[in-house]
């Protein structure tokens, strides 16, 4: 008993208290805003939440428990085949979930169990270490073509496959998380600037790829009030919510317009937490958020120069951020809805499970690269 003991304060000591915290208080804020709505979300997502929470923070520790070089020094390149592998079984089995407009083969069920799990959340947790394993074996050269062919070969794996999903949201996550993941190992602005010309020249031919669904999203997306009946209604209704929180809220059991809202316990939570507590409860989650982005990106910093450990601290940064602007911009009626969730607030065992686990690598970095302890 007593080792166990040892074992369970050693591990608990792994973990960073500032990014623990505002985790845990984000999962709090869920789980009571769930609890709220729970005649309109139903039971199921209420002890969904609270199984995600409690299961996530054990994983968290337990990662944070473990030196992330062994975890990806003999596993990166296992990840990023077994990565393609289940992108590739999802895109032939996969279903839609419950969006049935779209006909995204994003969810895969598991046999036996008959669960559905959407892989591309966890395979953000394999990607960001494999990428960061890559960077950092070619960053004496990152500059020259024949490594930048290589990233681009290893990205491109990835996000096609995604692609051909039919997920552009999810795709986008990675695309950003890829694009900083390079900007910080050095790659020469050269190339992004490339990049920028390539997909504008593209953009007429990559505009007509998409379905007409999702030309319609884009477009209402940035001016929800050309279709307010129908594409931007969602979001109109969402800003509704908002602005009918007040600066207090209605309560835990108040408000009304989330439960005529699509969505309102994954993509559109925020809105939902808004109704219920306000501006000032929007308030405390935007700066839960800017505390969890700013400790990453700081802790990325010290490990930045000693090994890929600020490359994993980067990725998982630029998910946040991402995510983060993305959810609550299209809850603000400012950016098209393409069906991305909000980090720890959004229901969803996939998403939040995923989260945790890539949240516990940064935890691992803070714990056990020497350049971030030194720095304590």
């Amino acid at each position: 008993m007593q080792k166990l003991r040892q074992t369970i304060v050693g591990a608990v000591r792994c973990v960073d208290p500032v990014l623990f915290f505002c985790v845990m208080a984000l999962c709090l804020i869920s789980i009571v805003t769930v609890y709220g709505a729970v005649d309109n979300f139903g039971q199921s997502k209420l002890k969904m939440q609270v199984a995600m929470f409690l299961v996530g923070s054990v994983v968290t520790v337990v990662i944070a428990s473990i030196d992330f070089r062994l975890i990806v020094d003999k596993l990166w390149l296992p990840m990023l085949i077994a990565s393609a592998l289940i992108l590739a079984i999802t895109l032939i089995w996969g279903e839609s979930g419950v969006n049935m407009e779209t006909g995204n083969k994003s969810w895969l069920t598991i046999p036996i169990v008959g669960m559905m799990i959407q892989p591309s959340e966890f395979v953000k947790f394999a990607f960001v270490c494999s990428f960061s394993k890559h960077l950092f074996t070619l960053q004496d050269r990152i500059n020259k073509p024949q490594s930048v062919l290589m990233l681009a070969g290893h990205a491109g794996l990835i996000v096609g496959l995604i692609l051909l999903s039919g997920d552009l949201g999810v795709a986008l996550v990675y695309l950003a998380i890829i694009a900083i993941m390079l900007f910080c190992s050095g790659l020469h602005l050269g190339y992004f600037g490339g990049a920028g010309v390539a997909l504008v020249l593209l953009s007429p031919y990559l505009w007509e790829k998409l379905e007409p669904y999702q030309q319609r999203r884009i477009i209402v997306g940035f001016n929800p009030e050309l279709d307010p009946m129908g594409k931007g209604y969602q979001p109109l209704l969402s800003r509704q919510a908002i602005a009918n929180g007040g600066f207090f809220g209605n309560g835990v059991f108040g408000g009304h317009y989330y439960e005529i809202l699509d969505a309102s316990h994954t993509d559109f939570i925020f809105a939902t937490i808004c109704e219920k507590f306000g501006f000032l409860g929007g308030l405390v989650v935007l700066i839960l958020f800017m505390v969890i982005v700013v400790r990453i990106f700081m802790i990325a910093r010290l490990a930045i120069h000693s090994d890929y450990g600020g490359l994993i601290c980067v990725g998982v940064g630029a998910m946040f951020v991402v995510q983060i602007l993305e959810n609550i911009g299209m809850n603000l009626a400012m950016l098209p809805v393409v069906g991305i969730t909000l980090p720890f607030l959004s229901c969803g065992g996939s998403s939040m499970l995923a989260t945790f686990m890539m949240v516990g690598l940064v935890h691992s970095v803070w714990s056990h690269s020497s350049a971030v302890r030194s720095a304590h």
